[in-house]
């Protein structure tokens, strides 16, 4: 049985507009030595090319930064327990021995978008993240718009979104969001969504034998799936909803095992902003998730 169904049943770049405010006490202890200034990444604008998004580029059109609470006021209940960061080419060079040092136990890392672009940091940054210590994993940028969802679950599980048990790999993710470059669900009807997403699901287990995990929002899910619960049995979910208590989880899920709370993080080893995430368990649980023991 895959580790995340024994979990009661079961939110890179920097950010483009920066918040005021201070950093949390809570926060503070992560402000270590950083690696050198990231290259902006492009606004959500619905103009983010092809191979230029990133986790949360979607999210940010829906929640925006600074429409809710300041998402770097982070009280004790986000900053518990087993806490992670997701990064992309976007982030730049990373320091992960100070990200291992500043109490990340996880990190995910762009992989891979549509069927043409590998994110050019992949390589470094899993191998390094790996050396450092962190259980990492892989994810997929979805374009839904342009080529199937078997076409682009080939392309991941071939160029970094592979897996073994090693102790230090996660299943890969599955990010499929807000269109960053037009229709919020990428002109695809609920159907011809939900087909996508399980053909995508089905090829990349037939490649990798792990369920893929996805990353949404509740919006997007509840919206372009028309609040499909056919996923709940079979992939973890990651849940991205930011300055809040507690996330929104939408109708086709039963609960969260990730949860991306914040897109402006700051995490020592990291320039500038980074993705806050936390896991829906304890260490002994994460490790069981990326080894798929029970």
């Amino acid at each position: 049985m895959p580790a995340y169904s024994s979990l009661a049943r079961r939110g890179r770049r920097p950010a483009v507009v920066l918040l005021g405010g201070l950093v949390s006490a809570s926060l503070a202890l992560t402000l270590a030595p950083t690696a050198a200034a990231a290259p902006l990444a492009p606004p959500p604008a619905k103009d983010v090319g092809p191979g230029e998004a990133y986790m949360g580029v979607g999210t940010r059109i829906e929640q925006g930064l600074g429409a809710g609470p300041d998402e770097r006021t982070i009280g004790p209940a986000d900053t518990s327990g087993v806490q992670g960061i997701d990064v992309s080419h976007w982030q730049g060079s990373i320091n992960w021995s100070s990200v291992k040092s500043a109490g990340m136990s996880f990190a995910y890392i762009k992989a891979t978008e549509g069927t043409n672009f590998k994110d050019a940091q992949f390589n470094a940054n899993y191998t390094n993240a790996y050396n450092a210590g962190i259980i990492r994993g892989a994810y997929h940028f979805a374009r839904p718009n342009a080529s199937s969802g078997t076409a682009q679950a080939d392309y991941f599980a071939s160029n970094g979104g592979g897996w073994s048990r090693d102790n230090r790999t996660l299943p890969g993710v599955l990010d499929i969001e807000h269109n960053p470059s037009g229709a919020m669900c990428y002109g695809l009807s609920t159907t011809q969504m939900r087909t996508w997403i399980n053909d995508f699901h089905a090829r990349y287990k037939a490649r990798t034998t792990r369920d893929v995990v996805i990353y949404t929002t509740a919006s997007w899910w509840n919206t372009c799936t028309g609040s499909w619960n056919g996923m709940a049995a079979k992939s973890p979910f990651w849940v991205a909803h930011w300055g809040v208590s507690a996330p929104t989880v939408p109708s086709g899920f039963p609960t969260w095992t990730f949860w991306q709370y914040s897109a402006t993080g700051r995490v020592g080893g990291v320039s500038g902003d980074v993705d806050r995430n936390k896991f829906n368990g304890s260490a002994a649980r994460l490790l069981a998730l990326a080894n798929n023991t029970a």
